[in-house]
C-alpha cells in the first residue's frame, strides 16, 4: 500500500502531470487527524521525529528509497487479508465528499428509444379505450358518469387596464369604446354599494353572487344568511388564476386579494393605514404578508445533501430567473462556497496544489457560469436581478463569453476571408459575376429584395454562396448560411440548420401562424436585428412554415414591415 514514490524518485510515474504528483503525493505530515474543508480528512500521518516508522525500499537498478509515512496509502489491514487484493480505505465524515459517487450510481441510463411509424387515430384510440363489465352495466342503466361538486367559479386578475380585450377588424372601435367588465372590476364596483360585500374577500364573492351580464347579483336561492337580509350562500367555490412569480405586480396583487376584505379599487389594495404605497409588493411587505427568505437558503442546504455542484448552480439559476427573490447577494453569500466545489477541484488539479482553499478567482468564475445558464434561459444577466456582475475572463473566452451567438458572428479572421476572396473571385464566369454583383448591390443598399438561384447540381452554387458570404462578412455585415439539411449546412461557411439557426417551432405543419422561438433581447435576437443577408440553401426542402415564421419574427425584431423585415434573403434550389 505504497504510493510511488513518484517525484524526484521517479519523473515518470503515470501519477507525475506538470512535474508535480496528481494524487498529491507525498502527503504532509500531521501529529493528528484533520477534519478538512472538502469533507475529506486529513490522516496522522506521524513524521519518524514523533514515532513513525521508515523502512528501505528496493527500486529498479538495486536502488534504495527511504519510505516513510508520507507515501502510505491509506488502507485496513483486515480487508487486504480477507480479499488478497489492493483496496484503498477514505473515511467519508460529510456527504460532500461521496455526492459524486451518489451523482454516478443513481445518475439512470444514457440510453434512448425511439420509433418513428405512420399513426392511426383509430387504432390509437381502441387501443387506448376499454370499458369493463361494470362500466358497460353502468352505462346501460343510465347512471351517472361523473359528477362535480362544489362547482368552480374562475376569478380574472389583471392590473389596471390590463384586461384582455378581443376585438376583430369590425368590432374594434365598440370594444374600445365599451370594455366589458372583468370580475376583479365588478368586484371593485360590488363593494362600492354593497355593504356586505365589503366583508368578503374576492374568493368568497362567487359564494354570495352570480355573474351575469358583467356585473355580480346576489343570490336568490340557496341557504339565507341571518345576519344579512336578503343574502344566500351556495357551495360555489371561487379560484382566482395562477399568476407566475416573474409577473411581478400582478403576483403581489393575486395575493392582496387573498387577504383584504371589500377593496374598491387598485388604489385601496395598495392603501395600509391610510398610507398609499408605490407597489402591491410594498403594501404586501407592510401588511406581513411575505415571509422571509429562509425557505430558499433551506432549498439550497438539503439540495447541496446529495445534488451534483452542476445541478446546485441550475437550481440556484432557476430560484434567480423564476422565484423572484429580493436578496440574492445574501443567498449567493451563503451558498457560494457549494457552488464552486467543482471549480475548486479542478483549480487544484491544474495547480498540483492540493490543500487550495476557494479566491475570489474561482467565485468569479462560478458566477460566469451562473450568468451563462441565467442569460440561456431567461436573457437577463445577473444585473437585471439586482446581482452584480461577474468580469469576465480572458483565458475562458470560449466557454464563457456571455453573447456566444452574435460573437461568433462577428469574429471572424478578415485575413483569410481576404485571401479567399482574393483568391476565387477571379474564378466566376461572366454569368455567374452578374448574379454575384446584383446580390451585392442590393444587400450594400439595402434593398430588402429576395432572390432565388435555380440551377442544376455542380454549376457552382455552393461556390459563390459562400464568396458571398465571404464578401459580406470582410464588409463587417452579419450574413447568416442556413440549410434545410444537416449535410447541407456543412458545405456553408459557418454554416447551420435553419432549424438551429432561427428556433423554428417543430409544429409547422398545425400551427397557423409559426413564429420562432427567439426573444428579442437573447443574444440570437440581437443577432437577428444586426443581420443583413441570409442565405437559405435547399429553401425548397423546407416546410412553407419555416419561412413564414423567419419573416413574422424578422418583420418584428426590425420593426420593419417589408417581406423578411427588409433583409435580403438568397433561397437555392438543387436538382
Amino acid at each position: 500500500m505504497i504510493h510511488g514514490p513518484c517525484g524526484t524518485f521517479n519523473m515518470n510515474s503515470p501519477c507525475m502531470q506538470n512535474g508535480k504528483c496528481s494524487k498529491g503525493f507525498p502527503k504532509l505530515f500531521t501529529i493528528a487527524t484533520q477534519s478538512g474543508q472538502d469533507g475529506y480528512p486529513k490522516y496522522r500521518r506521524l513524521s519518524p521525529d514523533d514515532g513513525g516508522q521508515t523502512f528501505q525500499l528496493r527500486k529498479s537498478g538495486n536502488r534504495m528509497v527511504t519510505i516513510d509515512n508520507r507515501w502510505i496509502v491509506p488502507y485496513s489491514p483486515l480487508l487486504l487479508r480477507v480479499f488478497d487484493c489492493h483496496i484503498n480505505i477514505e473515511l467519508c465524515h460529510s456527504v460532500k465528499a461521496i455526492q459524486y459517487i451518489c451523482s454516478y450510481i443513481n445518475k439512470g441510463s444514457d440510453q434512448a428509444a425511439f420509433s418513428v411509424e405512420s399513426r392511426d387515430e383509430i387504432k390509437a384510440f381502441q387501443n387506448g379505450r376499454y370499458i369493463s363489465l361494470s362500466e358497460a352495466a353502468w352505462r346501460i342503466f343510465g347512471f351517472t358518469i361523473h359528477e362535480r361538486s362544489p362547482a368552480i367559479f374562475q376569478l380574472s386578475v389583471h392590473l389596471k387596464n390590463g384586461q384582455r380585450v378581443y376585438f376583430t377588424d369590425q368590432n374594434a372601435r365598440e370594444r374600445l369604446e365599451n370594455v366589458r367588465n372583468t370580475t376583479l372590476m365588478a368586484f371593485f364596483e360590488l363593494c362600492h354599494h354593497d355593504e356586505f360585500a365589503k366583508t368578503l374577500l374576492y374568493i368568497e364573492v362567487p359564494s354570495y353572487y352570480t355573474f351575469t351580464n358583467n356585473r355580480f347579483n346576489r343570490r336568490k336561492q340557496r341557504e339565507p344568511i341571518v345576519q344579512y337580509p336578503g343574502v344566500k350562500k351556495s357551495n360555489v367555490l371561487g379560484r382566482v388564476y395562477t399568476v407566475h412569480p416573474s409577473n411581478v405586480e400582478c403576483y403581489y396583487l393575486r395575493m392582496l386579494l387573498h387577504h383584504v376584505r371589500g377593496p374598491t379599487s387598485f388604489l385601496d389594495l395598495k392603501t395600509v393605514e391610510n398610507v398609499i404605497h408605490p407597489t402591491f409588493q410594498r403594501a404586501c411587505q407592510v401588511l406581513g404578508l411575505l415571509q422571509d427568505e429562509s425557505h430558499w437558503n433551506s432549498t439550497l442546504e438539503e439540495a447541496a445533501l446529495f445534488q451534483s455542484v452542476s445541478n446546485l448552480r441550475e437550481l440556484f439559476v432557476t430560484m434567480i430567473a423564476f422565484c423572484h427573490i429580493t436578496n440574492l447577494t445574501e443567498l449567493w453569500e451563503n451558498h457560494k462556497n457549494n457552488m464552486s466545489l467543482d471549480i475548486l477541484q479542478q483549480e487544484r488539479h491544474r495547480s498540483g496544489n492540493h490543500d487550495l482553499a476557494v479566491t475570489p478567482y474561482i467565485f468569479n468564475k462560478t458566477l460566469i457560469l451562473i450568468e451563462n445558464d441565467l442569460l440561456k434561459i431567461s436573457g437577463k444577466k445577473l444585473s437585471d436581478f439586482n446581482m452584480e456582475s461577474p468580469l469576465q475572463t480572458d483565458d475562458n473566452d470560449d466557454n464563457f463569453l456571455r453573447d456566444r451567438a452574435y460573437v461568433a458572428e462577428t469574429s471572424y479572421d478578415y485575413d483569410i476571408l481576404s485571401n479567399y476572396i482574393q483568391e476565387n473571385e477571379p474564378k466566376l464566369t461572366n454569368d455567374q459575376q452578374v448574379v454575384y454583383n446584383t446580390i451585392l448591390q442590393s444587400v450594400l443598399q439595402d434593398t430588402g429584395e429576395l432572390f432565388f438561384l435555380d440551377a442544376p447540381g455542380g454549376t457552382g452554387k455552393t461556390f459563390i454562396l459562400n464568396l458571398w458570404l465571404a464578401k459580406l462578412r470582410v464588409e463587417r455585415i452579419i450574413s447568416l448560411a442556413v440549410a434545410s439539411s444537416g449535410i447541407a449546412e456543412t458545405l456553408l461557411q459557418n454554416g447551420k440548420t435553419a432549424h438551429s439557426a432561427f428556433k423554428l417551432p417543430l409544429d409547422l405543419q398545425t400551427n397557423e401562424r409559426p413564429v420562432c422561438s427567439v426573444k428579442k433581447q437573447s443574444s440570437l435576437g440581437k443577432l437577428l436585428r444586426e443581420t443583413r443577408f441570409i442565405v437559405w440553401d435547399e429553401s425548397t426542402m423546407a416546410n412553407k412554415g419555416g419561412p413564414e415564421a423567419l419573416d413574422r419574427t424578422l418583420r418584428d425584431f426590425k420593426n420593419n414591415d417589408r417581406p423578411m423585415g427588409g433583409v435580403v434573403i438568397k433561397g437555392t434550389k438543387s436538382d
